[in-house]
């Protein structure tokens, strides 16, 4: 789906809008607790570790965001013959994988 200007959008269920943006607003709460950290002088250990967990929810939320495009936007466009859009993925992929 491309709305007027021409960029591709994502229709989204209630359910999927609220499980991703639950998971940023907690990702969002973690990076003001390291800001935080930061304002307090907290050891550097401690930070890295929060930074770390921050990572790795940022990561979680990469996963769940991919698997869903996969199975909605991808696998729809290849049945529609868009091959295209395999091209679009595999650069996708390496993005995420710098």
């Amino acid at each position: 789906m491309e709305n007027c200007s021409g960029h591709k959008m994502k229709v989204r269920s209630e359910e999927e809008r609220r499980k991703l943006t639950n998971r940023l607003n907690r990702i969002e709460g973690q990076v003001r607790g390291i800001r935080g950290m930061i304002e307090k002088d907290t050891y550097c250990t401690d930070v890295l570790v929060q930074v770390a967990a921050a990572n790795a929810a940022l990561n979680a939320f990469t996963k769940e965001l991919l698997a869903s495009h996969i199975k909605t936007c991808v696998a729809e466009d290849i049945r529609a013959g868009k091959d295209e859009t395999i091209d679009e993925l595999v650069a996708t992929l390496q993005k995420l994988m710098k």
